[in-house]
């Protein structure tokens, strides 16, 4: 079959945890310390690596060959989905990472998130029943009482339930505020009455655990309008009685979307209460007691928030192993004879100028966010667990500016980088006999999925750009401008920082104008506002690029050409080269594009798209 796990090593991610990023600190927070150093990368990921190809690699094909089912109400999943789900929670990669009670063993965020980016590229269709059940977990772990806590974590972690989020409805996408799920009063203080459909439920059933646990955003009657008066409830498929057993919720899938990809995940319609029975857990505060104000919405980015990191990172997965298949192939593939030697022999395509350009952009590509990733996820483990407060305040700000980027920048560039992966098979990209063509049907969710990449681009310029007064932004900002300075006459990378500080002027010459756009002519913002979030990532994965840029240059001066790491380190080098050279540059080209002001597409009137 066409699927094909095809990354052979873990060498760059021993670089950033190890070698790049400062997690000495990390390592050493008394959660981690007994438990894992900075030397364990290899005794972790080795055995990951080894199992995405012999264990999760061959559940892909399943993915293709036994996709979902809807049939008389009972979903059918891939078969070999609901070993796969009980083995990686029982052995530790997945829910069970939660940090649910007092010297619970768990991994740093970045080290957990480099084993889940091997996994999803292993299979990215399957990966989503392990995010939700733990985004959902992590939920219960932080809004729940003591009794809720015990009665659905435990299970959750180890494989026998999963979880869902559900926010969704038929009148109601992107506009959560609209939502007409309702709640209503029992006798129980915190046991509520639901009645309501939610439809695109990822993970919304399944046909192997015992359990579904639905965090459910409703209103209670009585709670304000909008997205104010929304509560979050624990809702799940099976009720759960005090002493364990089961009985029917009266929740009910009423049908799986058919999807251009990511066939064995499940995306399902749920009927909550058509028989006036089903019943979920209030987490929060009543609204009835707190001013009609639901704390629904707030609870639920928790989820989101870290939903929409894991959604950009799914994407890099999927991009990582595309231009990996493709590198397989053009080392195999023998055509052609050389552009600058007609007359020689023929040789394998990766040799050729194009070939090559293909896959350093895919490998630029890939560096770069990964590095924007991981710089995030370190800062995730700083927020949640150091001891100095600023160092608290510094990561959680970071976290705030960069998660549309890390959710977006992936799943946008992800689409047009595995077609130009692709294309380097030719004709064959496009046969499923070969994985490539797969990979970018399985991707192309990640820019709609947990908010389009739109809606991150208006939370980018609308509330991130304005955060505490702008003063996040022009920190942010203002430690790019501080690396420029520090680097820019680095003799060796001389091009590659010039290129950063244009970018650099340029780009703040793009938020002036935005700004002046904001007083007058306010449709200008949403007009470009992607193209605002697109500048945004680009100009930071260059800044972070150079910065491993100018570690690699040294350790692969040190080494010398000798020795079996110097292909690495001049391969990053390369990487910042490439990136600053032929990515950044598009910043530049945004800010004359957004400075000139451009208004064509809303001028022209709606009518005149009848000829296109």
């Amino acid at each position: 079959m066409a699927s094909n796990f095809a990354v052979n090593n873990i060498r760059d991610y021993e670089f950033i945890i190890q070698e790049w990023l400062p997690t000495e600190g990390v390592f050493n927070y008394p959660q981690f310390a007994g438990y894992y150093s900075r030397d364990d990368i290899k005794a972790v990921l080795n055995p990951i690596l080894k199992m995405c190809k012999e264990v999760i690699e061959p559940t892909n094909n399943e993915n293709e060959t036994h996709p979902v089912t809807y049939k008389e109400g009972k979903v059918t999943t891939p078969p070999s989905y609901g070993p796969l789900f009980k083995k990686l929670q029982s052995e530790g990669w997945g829910t069970s990472n939660i940090d649910n009670s007092e010297g619970a063993m768990v991994m740093p965020e970045m080290l957990h998130a480099a084993v889940w980016e091997l996994i999803c590229a292993a299979n990215p269709t399957f990966m989503p029943y392990v995010l939700l059940t733990s985004g959902a977990a992590d939920l219960i772990q932080t809004y729940g009482d003591e009794k809720l806590k015990a009665m659905f974590l435990p299970k959750m972690m180890d494989g026998t339930w999963s979880g869902t989020m559900c926010l969704t409805e038929p009148s109601a996408g992107s506009d959560v505020g609209d939502i007409l799920s309702r709640a209503y009063p029992t006798d129980h203080p915190r046991i509520f009455n639901i009645k309501g459909n939610k439809i695109f439920i990822t993970a919304g059933d399944n046909d192997f655990t015992e359990n579904i646990i639905h965090l459910y955003l409703a209103r209670i009657e009585g709670a304000r309008p909008g997205t104010a008066g929304i509560s979050l409830f624990v809702v799940p498929k099976y009720w759960v009685n005090e002493d364990g057993s089961l009985e029917d919720n009266d929740v009910q899938c009423t049908g799986v979307e058919h999807k251009m990809g990511q066939h064995g995940s499940v995306t399902a319609s749920l009927a909550m209460g058509e028989n006036g029975k089903c019943r979920g857990w209030l987490l929060g505060v009543d609204p009835r007691e707190n001013d009609g104000k639901g704390e629904g919405m707030a609870q639920m980015f928790q989820m989101m928030n870290l939903a929409r990191m894991e959604t950009g990172h799914m994407a890099l997965s999927c991009i990582m192993n595309a231009f990996a298949n493709a590198r397989d192939y053009a080392k195999e593939r023998v055509q052609g004879r050389p552009f600058t030697n007609p007359k020689a022999g023929r040789v394998a395509i990766i040799n050729h100028e194009d070939i090559k350009r293909t896959l350093m952009l895919g490998k630029a590509h890939v560096d770069a966010m990964r590095a924007m990733m991981y710089r995030v996820y370190l800062a995730f483990d700083q927020r949640h667990r150091d001891p100095d407060p600023a160092v608290r305040k510094a990561a959680a700000e970071l976290i705030e500016m960069t998660t549309p980027l890390c959710k977006a920048y992936p799943s946008d560039e992800g689409w047009w980088l595995i077609a130009e992966a692709i294309q380097a098979y030719g004709g064959y990209g496009y046969c499923s006999e070969y994985p490539v063509e797969q990979i970018a049907r399985d991707m192309k969710i990640y820019s709609i999925w947990e908010g389009t990449n739109f809606i991150q681009s208006m939370d980018l310029v609308g509330r991130k750009m304005n955060m505490k007064g702008g003063s996040v932004f022009a920190n942010w900002v203002k430690e790019m401008v501080d690396f420029y300075e520090a680097n820019k006459d680095n003799a060796d990378l001389a091009k590659e920082f010039a290129n950063l500080g244009r970018a650099l002027k340029a780009y703040q010459e793009m938020i002036a104008a935005l700004a002046g756009y904001a007083k007058s002519n306010p449709a200008l913002i949403p007009l470009y506002s992607r193209r605002v979030l697109t500048a945004s990532a680009q100009l930071y994965c260059g800044r972070l690029l150079l910065d491993q840029a100018l570690l690699a240059n040294r350790r692969a001066k040190e080494v010398g050409p000798e020795h079996y790491d110097y292909a690495f380190y001049t391969g990053k080098v390369g990487s910042a080269r490439f990136y600053l050279r032929n990515v950044v540059p598009n910043v530049w080209m945004l800010s004359e594009v957004i400075v000139d002001g451009d208004s064509s597409a809303l001028d022209v009137p709606v009518e005149a798209y009848e000829f296109c």
